[in-house]
């Protein structure tokens, strides 16, 4: 059919698909890197050391910090008496996380038992 004859018998043609060139996958990865991840390790890492300078070498072996989002620190513990030492430490540790890592914003912290 020519294209006169299509238009009238209301059928489209097709439009040519448009390619881009693809991005490199290290590239996209970097960025995201850059972008995203860099960020939140820098914020989040003071955290994770001034956590490891206020735990007892004891417990800190059976704790792990799980995720710290939406200003909760999310902490795994490994048996329930350790998670009874860490809930009567978490006042004191979540007042110095306060004080020490404002830019982390953490309100609370959130203890489960693994």
């Amino acid at each position: 059919m020519s294209n006169s004859r299509l238009q009238g018998s209301g059928i489209r043609r097709r439009a040519e698909p448009s390619f881009q060139t693809p991005a490199k996958l290290g590239d996209m990865i970097r960025e995201i890197m850059n972008q995203w991840i860099s960020p939140q390790q820098v914020k989040f890492d003071s955290v994770v050391r001034l956590w490891s300078e206020l735990l007892p070498e004891e417990l800190r072996q059976h704790c792990r910090i799980m995720d710290i989002s939406a200003g909760r620190l999310k902490v795994l513990v490994d048996s329930p008496s350790y998670m009874y030492d860490l809930q009567l430490r978490s006042s004191v540790i979540l007042a110095e996380l306060r004080r020490r890592c404002k830019q982390a914003r953490i309100k609370s912290i959130k203890i489960a038992l693994a």
